[in-house]
């Protein structure tokens, strides 16, 4: 594959994670509308890394991690570094009964609304910087 090719894999599986993440939100599925929100910055990161590194991104889910190795890190504002500390623990609370419980309990259908908004607004801020 070429670079370009690369990239465009990466905003494809993005777009896609936050389709699915749009109708988990409708349908109030709330924790796995949330888990697919991490995802989609997940990948958006990966495609960042991938086209300026020029190399596979690291196997890792932790967004504060990938946006440090990306370098974008530096360049969030304290309101986007909050806000992939949020969203980071829902790849793997989405997974596993236990978490799920927990969280579910906190979670409102406004909650989710408002993560996944944010999450679009994100996704689009890395976008604009490749």
């Amino acid at each position: 594959m070429t670079p370009e090719e690369i990239l465009q894999y990466w905003i494809d599986l993005s777009d896609n994670d936050l389709a699915v993440a749009e109708t988990l939100v409708k349908n109030r599925h709330n924790i796995y509308a949330c888990f697919m929100c991490q995802q989609a910055v997940e990948k958006m990161f990966k495609g960042y890394y991938a086209n300026t590194k020029n190399d596979t991104p690291p196997f890792r889910h932790e967004l504060k991690f990938l946006a440090q190795k990306t370098g974008l890190y530096d360049l969030l504002d304290e309101v986007q570094k909050s806000f992939i500390i949020k969203l980071s623990p829902f790849n793997i609370e989405a997974r596993y009964p236990d978490y799920q419980n927990k969280i579910a309990q906190n979670l409102t259908d406004e909650d989710t609304k408002n993560i996944f908004d944010q999450t679009k607004e994100f996704v689009q801020w890395i976008r604009q910087k490749i």
